[in-house]
């Protein structure tokens, strides 16, 4: 049976820790699914929309979440691991727990700490969030 597995990223060195834990997993686990979300925090100003078209704003999105999730797809390419490549824009634990509940995916892994520069002091504030939104388990790589 596969395993269907969302990893989220957000570029940080903390975040592809997540990825170094899925590839000892696939040693174990070898008929992986393997999903990388990065969730791009929404321009919501209407000052933004007066002054940049919508598919420009889009691809900027498209741009900045490829750019974060580059590194990771990387790491898994060169494993051998194939991977899906996904860019949402919205509010980031929201987005990562509903993604997964979306595509019946098995299990979300996140780093521990992210970008956000104001987390908790244990675990990053999406990843907290993340874990109580989820429907399905959250592995934490440290």
């Amino acid at each position: 049976m596969t395993m269907r597995i969302l990893v989220a990223l957000d570029g940080s060195e903390p975040s592809l820790k997540a990825i170094d834990y899925v590839l000892r997993l696939h040693a174990a686990v070898s008929d992986m699914e393997v999903h990388l979300l990065n969730v791009q925090v929404p321009l919501e100003s209407g000052h933004v929309r007066m002054f940049i078209s919508h598919e420009d704003l889009q691809e900027y999105y498209r741009e900045q979440g490829q750019a974060a999730l580059k590194a990771g797809r990387e790491r898994l390419e060169q494993a051998g691991l194939p991977c899906q490549v996904h860019v949402a824009v919205g509010h980031s634990a929201d987005t990562i727990a509903h993604f997964a509940r979306e595509r019946g995916l098995d299990t979300i892994v996140m780093g521990s700490h992210g970008h956000s520069s104001l987390g908790h002091l244990l675990l990053g504030s999406v990843t907290s969030e993340v874990i109580r939104l989820a429907n399905v388990p959250v592995t934490v790589a440290k």
